[in-house]
């Protein structure tokens, strides 16, 4: 028996044509408009189309279950399960399970249906993967105050190959949060938009130049589940959009996708969540209503009371607009007490190093979609620019989201040490009067989900070595690698490297068919690569900052490398470009030109419309990971740390996670030139280390005195890779890490302020009105040192005379800032302690006395500095007051 469901043929540059010559094996196999040539048989186009699938036994319903719950995909049991369903199955494949059920012949699961055993295998299986979802986890084994919900909004969601529902790496890392979440027993729900099209698929032509198509996507086959009856509504401008909303289960995580593709809106609201990060400005705000104030209401709706709001990258920063609505219509608060109600929980994570990568809107547009929340909740629209607007920039004319998402959150984060250190000086503006150092935005580096990656005779490995939790294993168990054996390194570096070089052969002949190019023709792409030598790769989004054509830049040095007849080089790159961004796909051109040229395509290779399953196969195969960015503008750069798990080493500018975990025994890292100004001379600098670092150092290291591959010295640095990296740059240790360092607290200073409502956020936006407007009028009047020996050391006496002006000496704290200085009389590092208050005056001004102890010789200096205190403040900087004694 045969499913059919119908519906319509994909519109404008969705529709693809499958070429006359064969059937669509694969989607490689279909092509769109502009890449068929003149001499093609004009291709008739359908009216409607429709999916004919097998109809499904109903003793192999478990499959369906299991194949619905998206964080067992990468259970090796499950692969087993499934595979029985494909005869071609490729090796080191990672199967979609909801996409082999659909694909199925009918008559193979009609066999399996009549087999008892795997009738029994896929039962027992969904239901052992079923009550492992109430199981106690790492969350549920420890304390963690009031968190008991934690609501993450982002604008894509990377999780499998089956919900194309990403762009890159900031898809990628919340895909790797909630799986990080469900293996930890975090108790998460997720937030984000479904796209009819998705990103793109991509395809290039003739010249190299990157082609975007858009496919409809059919939800039945991205393991997501329609809500039943719920539309949520949203005030886009004057009209009320409604959103359906759809669910897909990580585990026991649930994600919720809006979607308003329903016939209730009109045409041009129904292409809201058409793309992912399609359109122009308009339509990104649309999106980003409907991501935030859609997303706010659906979890009402459905029943959930978050402690923590996570908003991942400004996108979801609207989000934090409609939970301050909802608390002044429920509570009867003012804007300013919503506002200080909400703000404790709620965090920001900003993922973008470089000021252009930030949304930013015009006044007009704030103007039409903002006015009517602007009536509501009682402020003007000036009041709502202010919230984001950059320091420096025209005021009321630009919304920035970042700025929005930091001024509305209580804690800000990075996604590295290093790009910590970035965001405080991108957004130091915000704390004029505040060192670079104590900009309030913490880090957390980002980490990868390492069974989504690893390949599995390492997975084998590290359950025999470290245990079956061995991605949540902490770091010292870890070590119990150190005694695997130099030979079984190379095997399974060797089983690597064999599936991708038969993995990029195949993928190469199947794009060059699909442009039109004969099967004979294409027969040289089954002779690219050698499963035998040295495998470099490079997979990310072509924007230029990534520079992945540095090696370029001397393509005859690089030549030279790859046809060495004694140590030769391959490189396999992939990676897609933003359909906006022409100098990137420029980039990308040359770089596809380069691996199409008869010189050099043996051994340099692009893979195009690079995906999960096409950076699966490339982390699992390549024994070194290149990643060039111009520092510091990768904030992250996850891609590195997946090979990782599967004994790949790194080649790297110091950027990002590198920066902070590089070790010369751990990988290979390339000296950044940060000194020169002029962009083109420093990349060509960059470009001449890293082909002497690979020349003098990787090339060496890789290759033995007899030839060999691999010899121990390699295998000495995959071993410490794996030992010090492995528990590192696991996505557990970064949930973990949230979890400790944000979520719970922010929980329980929500819990506190929500225990009296009525009071205290109201109470505390009063005092921030009377400090703002009485601040100018405190001043330091005096600073007094005097010195005494103490107990051997010497022990220094501040005294600090304070006029508190306007406002009390209790609204005040006196901070003094010591420690060494340098050649400048600049602190260095210097500790903070607060002053006592020890003689106040009848006119106001009181003395702030502390002994500060120096623990270092050498010359010291002390900096002093008046803060805003009270008991609900948090932290002053929450409050832009400060003044420094001169």
């Amino acid at each position: 028996m045969l499913a059919i469901a119908y519906g319509h043929a994909g519109g404008g540059s969705g529709i693809t044509r499958v070429l006359a010559t064969q059937a669509p094996a694969s989607p490689a196999d279909v092509a769109t408009d502009s890449d068929l040539s003149p001499n093609q048989d004009v291709l008739m186009k359908a009216i409607r189309t429709y999916v004919v699938r097998a109809n499904l036994p109903e003793a192999l319903q478990p499959l369906h279950d299991i194949a619905m719950n998206l964080g067992w995909l990468s259970d090796p049991r499950v692969q087993s399960l499934f595979a029985r369903l494909r005869e071609d199955r490729r090796g080191g494949e990672t199967l979609d399970p909801i996409g082999t059920l659909y694909a199925a012949p009918q008559e193979r699961l009609v066999a399996l249906a009549s087999d008892p055993s795997y009738v029994a295998q896929a039962t027992e299986l969904r239901d052992s993967l079923e009550r492992s979802l109430a199981m106690p986890r790492w969350f549920q084994l420890h304390q963690h105050g009031h968190l008991q919900s934690v609501a993450y909004f982002s604008a894509e969601f990377g999780i499998a190959k089956a919900l194309p529902q990403y762009s890159g790496g900031l898809g990628i890392l919340a895909g790797d949060h909630l799986k990080a979440a469900n293996e930890l027993g975090v108790p998460l729900v997720g937030i984000g938009l479904k796209y009819r099209h998705g990103y793109f698929t991509q395809s290039l032509d003739h010249s190299g130049w990157q082609r975007e198509f858009f496919p409809d996507l059919d939800p039945e086959q991205m393991s997501l589940r329609e809500i039943p009856g719920v539309r949520v509504p949203v005030e886009i401008g004057d009209v009320v959009v409604h959103a359906r909303a759809w669910e897909a289960r990580v585990g026991r995580v649930p994600l919720y996708l809006l979607d308003t593709d329903v016939e209730e809106n009109l045409a041009s609201d129904r292409l809201i969540t058409d793309r992912l990060y399609g359109g122009d400005k308009e339509q990104r705000i649309r999106q980003e209503l409907v991501l935030g104030i859609g997303g706010v209401r659906l979890l009402e709706h459905l029943g959930y009371a978050p402690q923590v709001f996570h908003m991942n990258e400004g996108h979801a920063a609207f989000s934090a607009l409609e939970r301050i609505r909802v608390m002044m219509n429920e509570h009867g608060l003012d804007f300013r007490a919503a506002l200080e109600a909400i703000r404790p929980a709620t965090l920001f994570t900003t993922h973008t190093p470089v000021p252009a990568g930030i949304d930013r809107f015009p006044r007009e547009l704030i103007d039409r979609y903002f006015s009517g929340w602007c009536g509501e909740v009682g402020i003007t629209l000036d009041d709502f620019m202010a919230m984001g607007h950059e320091p420096g920039s025209p005021a009321g004319q630009e919304l920035n989201m970042a700025v929005l998402g930091l001024r509305l959150a209580h804690a800000s984060n990075g996604v590295a040490k290093l790009h910590g250190d970035v965001s405080r000086s991108m957004f130091q503006s915000l704390w004029p009067d505040l060192p670079v150092d104590e900009v309030p935005i913490g880090s957390v580096t980002n980490g990868v989900n390492a069974r989504t990656w690893v390949m599995r005779e390492m997975d084998d490995l590290f359950e025999r070595h470290i245990g079956s939790d061995w991605s949540e294993a902490e770091p010292e168990r870890w070590s119990s690698i150190e005694d695997v054996s130099d030979e079984q390194l190379r095997s399974i570096r060797a089983a690597g490297r064999d599936r991708l070089v038969q993995f990029a052969r195949d993928r190469v002949r199947r794009s060059l068919i699909a442009k039109g190019v004969s099967a004979p023709e294409a027969e040289w792409a089954n002779e690219i690569l050698d499963p035998n030598v040295l495998t470099i790769g490079f997979a990310r989004r072509f924007a230029t900052y990534k520079r992945a054509n540095l090696l370029l830049q001397n393509e005859g040095r690089l030549r030279d490398l790859m046809r060495d007849p004694e140590r030769p080089v391959q490189f396999i790159f992939a990676g897609k470009a933003h359909p906006a961004d022409e100098p990137g796909k420029r980039i990308l051109q040359q770089v596809a030109q380069f691996a199409l040229d008869a010189r050099n395509r043996t051994r340099f290779v692009y893979l195009d419309d690079y995906d999960i399953e096409v950076g699966r196969f490339l982390y699992q195969g390549v024994d070194v990971w290149l990643n060039t960015p111009r520092q510091p503008m990768e904030a992250c750069g996850t891609s590195g740390m997946k090979v990782v798990y599967n004994g790949g080493l790194n080649l790297s500018i110091l950027d990002g996670w590198w920066a902070e975990m590089y070790a010369h025994d751990l990988g290979f890292a390339i000296p950044t030139a940060w000194w020169i100004d002029d962009v083109e001379a420093r990349d060509t600098h960059e470009s001449r280390t890293l082909f002497r670092v690979l020349e003098d150092d990787v090339v060496p290291s890789f290759y033995g005195d007899d030839g060999s591959i691999l010899p121990p010295g390699w295998t000495t640095m995959m071993r410490n890779s794996i030992v010090r990296l492995g528990p590192a740059v696991e996505s557990t240790r970064m949930v973990r890490d949230y979890v400790t360092e944000y979520y719970a607290p922010l929980a329980e200073r929500a819990a506190h302020v929500h225990r009296d409502l009525s009071s205290i956020p109201g109470d505390l936006a009063e005092w921030k009105d009377r400090i703002r407007s009485g601040w100018d009028s405190v001043a330091v009047l005096d600073v007094v040192q005097s010195q005494s020996e103490d107990l051997g050391g010497l022990a220094t006496r501040v005294d600090v005379i304070v006029d508190a002006g306007r406002l009390r000496q209790s609204d005040l704290e006196v901070q003094i800032l010591h420690g060494p200085v340098d050649m400048e009389a600049s602190l260095v590092a210097p500790e903070v302690v607060a002053a006592t208050s020890v003689d106040a005056e009848p006119d106001g001004t009181a003395t702030h006395r502390v002994t500060v102890r120096p623990t270092t010789t050498g010359r010291h200096g002390i900096a002093v500095r008046v803060v805003p205190r009270h008991d609900e403040l948090g932290h002053f900087t929450a409050l832009d007051c400060l003044t420094w004694a001169k």
